[in-house]
């Protein structure tokens, strides 16, 4: 396959090794979609044929080697079983390339080296003692920061990616240490990713300054109980042996037994004959002109078969790997011709990908109607069809394509799997595609997801804030075009040059983003969450959407009323306290009763001079014994139980099937949970007689039940997985009341008689921990006074000191950080951190203490949304489903299969995540309505 040259084994060797695996990766996720002649997925192939080309021609003389793993399971596992234990496995499209990429390294003549039980990173570790060790030098070229250990007189590292040499000052500024105490540092601040423990509540610059101050690991270790007392200093007690473990983890092993000695590694040319045949097999067409062969692969009309990121106005797949474009926004094409429409499906069949937008009647995606498209396959490449424009005397319509004409020329393309299309909150246009004839839509991609997995709470996720944040470009508004007010016109109106420059951008700055967006996802550590989670869910919901749930319209009118005779009666009685009777729904008027004609204390003006009576106000007030704002904080509640769901959802109701559909909001929490809207049911009370009215209303169709599948407290399963509650785990492994035994924990009372008070007190507790509750949250809830909700919180801590340790670790990584994990690595952003108010610095940090274990459910429920359809569909059971509602899923199941479905959810939802120390629980009922099968 290639002829060797002389060896060179002399004391002048320079050896180049490539991290085969670490390259493999970054290149797939950085490369946009591409497939060769055959529709085999290629982009991580093309990347790293790119490098080697260069590497070949940058160390012509010198021998090199690529290093791979052999396997996932490696000597680490048996320190540490957990190890790397909860990756990923890879993506669909990348495990075919992993062949071709040793068949690349094969036709370029360089030896492709792998052991297995040891990771790539041993064999570059042994390798470059070995060539030091002989007076030769060695490059490694990775950016793998578990690498930079090995940097010393004569090992140097190179990112593969930015042509970026990091040598004993680059290491230094990313771990704030020289490269022989690098292993100590990460000891000390362990690796999410690789699942290394650490010691919680020391990132990279609190173990730095603790490595330089006491010189390593183990001195760090030995001091620590004569450290002043802190937070740090019992973590580093308590997590002594998970650092000593970290340390044997990240130390990287160089006395590997290597498959290939050293002065065996010689210079290596290909053949020039059988490695062009090769690339032209693989159609890398760019790669064969730069290496001088000339002539064009051959490439098929429907497969992007060579993506030059050079040529496409991108930086160089060697450099910096975020596009640089600098093409104009505009002018676009509008489309109003299939031949011309034609044209852009031709070419988006070239690219391999396009961005797609809809321009629409209005938000609601059920009831809004399609007026345009737009496409772009390029920066500043991009049009818009129009189908509906109306024009106006001044500026009239001509010529524009039907929506069937158009969609049917498109559906071809829009179903191709070669070919990625690309939306931002796709959800939104596959409902309006679908409801205009367009039903396959695959593979999609969504820039809005993108952004979201990995800067969750950092920013919003819309286009127009996302194109300011990464392209520093403000995109034309609706205002622009549509105008405001009473002069606002609908779009229909709008004239096409204009309709044309607005809707077009919106495709150009989605498929921009994209390509940005995809490249930081790897970066952020955030690829598992988006492929497993947030991608697969959008047509989950999507469907969810579709189907709806149907109401009972009787019981909400009986409802609505009896709400309203219950409030009636409550004006009266609050008339009664307040002296006199008054508008109940006007802040003013209450305002004016309760602090000027009532002289209760606490009251404080707003801005426009009247009286705060928001909900915390009352609340206070009613903590103090006032009659008057408990009467008004219930009359509050009926009254948005009343408008929000009774009424609300009679109006909501679509008359021929009887059934309301929710939107779900995939991007609006911090912590990855899903929000609805019209109407949003998030916010049922789920143990009040009023919550189960309202669930009452919620039935199943003729012939149907409605299944409710429930995680049993996952969030305080969660809280004992990571904080390491013993009491909790063993009390979990032993399927015993949680709250019981808590209440006998803290209280010092036997399980045995428990009576239900104690035990209501110790929920309380369990749960409003959760939520970083203070004294007067929780005396407000279990009505006592602060002083006693205070020693019920102080010997909750007395008795489980972990949960105090993980609070205050995740306060400090919020700090140091600006965001905290969950335990599937999602990074939940905590603004407010270093608010200057005391206020916000006490919500933030209970956003910090409550992010990752309401995150890590979210995460849950997310990963069995996924999974449970595709299990119903092996089965073959006819089960939809309909709602998820915090950590419940509703489905609607044929009777005649609802045992075998309840059985199914729960084995699915069980299943569908691991927690170490503690299994997860799902509860089903099966019922007519709601709250039955609740």
């Amino acid at each position: 396959m290639a002829r060797e040259r002389d060896g060179v084994t002399s004391k002048n060797t320079h050896l180049v090794l490539v991290d085969g695996s670490g390259f493999i990766f970054r290149a797939f996720f950085a490369i946009p979609p591409m497939t060769n002649p055959e529709g085999v997925p290629v982009n991580a192939v093309y990347g790293f044929t790119n490098m080697l080309s260069r590497l070949i021609k940058e160390h012509e003389g010198q021998p090199m080697a690529v290093i791979f793993d052999a396997g996932r399971k490696t000597f680490r596992n048996d320190i540490y079983p957990e190890y790397k234990a909860h990756r990923p496995e890879p993506p669909e499209d990348l495990r075919p390339q992993f062949d071709l990429i040793r068949q690349a390294t094969d036709q370029f003549g360089i030896p492709a080296i792998e052991l297995p039980g040891w990771e790539a990173d041993d064999l570059l570790a042994t390798y470059a003692r070995l060539v030091v060790e002989q007076g030769g030098n060695c490059t490694i070229i990775s950016s793998d920061k578990d690498l930079m250990q090995l940097v010393r007189e004569g090992v140097m590292l190179k990112d593969p990616m930015k042509q970026k040499p990091i040598g004993l000052a680059e290491v230094e500024a990313k771990f704030g240490v020289t490269p022989d105490k690098v292993v100590d540092v990460q000891a000390l601040m362990g690796d999410s990713t690789d699942n290394v423990p650490g010691v919680p509540g020391i990132g990279p610059k609190g173990a730095a300054q603790l490595i330089n101050e006491y010189g390593s690991l183990e001195a760090v270790l030995e001091a620590a109980p004569g450290m002043k007392p802190s937070k740090r200093r019992q973590n580093l007690i308590d997590h002594a042996e998970g650092a000593r473990i970290s340390r044997q983890l990240v130390l990287l092993a160089d006395d590997v037994a290597v498959p290939t000695p050293v002065d065996e590694l010689r210079p290596c040319e290909p053949d020039a004959e059988t490695l062009r045949h090769w690339l032209e097999s693989m159609g890398f067409s760019s790669i064969l002109q730069r290496m001088g062969f000339g002539g064009k692969a051959r490439s098929p009309a429907r497969h992007k078969p060579d993506v030059s990121p050079a040529s496409s106005g991108e930086a160089e797949v060697e450099g910096d790997m975020v596009p640089r474009s600098e093409a104009p926004f505009g002018p676009y094409e509008t489309v109003t011709t299939q031949e011309a429409l034609q044209q852009w499906v031709e070419a988006a069949y070239k690219a391999g990908f396009v961005a797609v937008d809809t321009e629409t009647t209005g938000l609601n995606a059920r009831t809004a109607e399609i007026v345009g498209l737009s496409l772009a396959i390029a920066p500043g490449k991009a049009c818009y069809v129009p189908f509906r424009h109306e024009g106006t005397l001044e500026a009239p319509v001509g010529e524009q394509l039907a929506v069937k004409e158009a969609l049917a020329l498109l559906a071809p393309l829009m179903a191709d799997e070669a070919v990625l299309k690309i939306f931002q909150n796709a959800k939104y246009d596959l409902t309006i595609l679908r409801r205009a004839g367009l039903e396959v839509i695959t593979p999609l991609d969504d820039t809005m997801l993108l952004s979201y997995a990995q800067s969750a709470g950092a920013h919003g996720q819309g286009m127009d804030e996302l194109s300011r944040l990464h392209l520093d470009h403000t995109p034309i508004s609706y205002d622009d075009v549509t105008g405001t007010g009473r002069n606002r016109i609908a779009f229909t109106q709008v004239p096409l040059d204009k309709a044309t420059a607005y809707a077009a951008e919106d495709a150009d700055v989605t498929l921009r983003l994209w390509k940005i967006l995809r490249l930081t996802l790897p970066r952020q550590k955030a690829t598992a969450l988006y492929e497993e989670m947030e991608r697969p869910l959008i047509t989950v919901l999507e469907g969810m959407e579709d189907a709806g749930i149907r109401v009972d319209a009787e019981e909400l009118r009986r409802l609505s009323e009896d709400f309203a005779t219950r409030m009636a009666e409550m004006e009266e009685g609050i008339y009664d306290r307040a002296g006199r009777p008054f508008n109940i729904g006007s802040p003013k008027q209450l305002g004016e009763i309760l602090f000027d004609e009532m002289g209760l204390p606490g009251g404080k003006r707003t801005k426009t001079g009247a009286w705060g009576t928001d909900s915390r106000v009352l609340e206070e007030l009613a903590v103090q014994g006032h009659d008057l704002p408990t009467a008004i904080l219930n009359w509050r509640r009926l009254a948005k139980l009343k408008s929000t769901y009774a009424d609300a959802l009679l109006k909501l109701m679509e008359p021929k099937t009887q059934r309301v559909h929710t939107t779900f909001q995939m991007t609006t929490t911090t912590t990855g949970r899903l929000s609805s809207n019209e109407p949003n049911l998030q916010n049922i009370p789920i143990r009040t007689e009023e919550g189960a009215r309202i669930r009452q209303a919620f039935v199943a169709a003729p012939g149907h039940k409605l299944l409710s599948a429930d995680y049993s407290q996952i969030e305080l399963r969660l809280l004992a997985q990571v904080a390491q509650i013993d009491p909790l785990l063993d009390a979990f492994r032993h399927g015993q009341d949680i709250h019981a035994r808590t209440a006998s924990e803290v209280f010092n009372i036997p399980l045995e008689g428990m009576d239900a008070l104690t035990r209501r007190r110790a929920k309380a507790i369990n749960f409003g921990i959760i939520y970083g509750i203070s004294a007067f949250g929780l005396a407000r809830q279990l009505q006592v006074p602060q002083g006693e909700a205070k020693r019920y919180i102080e010997a909750y801590f007395e008795r489980y000191p972990g949960i105090r340790t993980y609070m205050e670790a995740m306060k400090e990584e919020a700090r140091e950080k600006g965001y905290v994990l969950t335990p599937f690595g999602r990074r939940c952003y905590v603004p407010g951190m270093q608010a200057r108010q005391a206020a916000q610095r006490s919500y933030a940090e209970r956003q910090a203490i409550n992010a990752p274990l309401q995150g890590g459910a979210a995460d849950i429920i997310k990963k069995a949304m996924v999974q449970v359809p595709r299990a119903l569909a092996e089965a073959g059971l006819k089960a939809r489903m309909l709602l998820q509602v915090h950590d419940e899923l509703l489905f609607e199941v044929p009777d005649e299969d609802a045992e075998a479905t309840a059985a199914l959810v729960k084995r699915v939802m069980e299943q569908a995540a691991s927690l170490k120390d503690v299994a997860l629980v799902v509860e089903t009922g099966l019922g007519d309505n709601w709250a039955e099968a609740h």
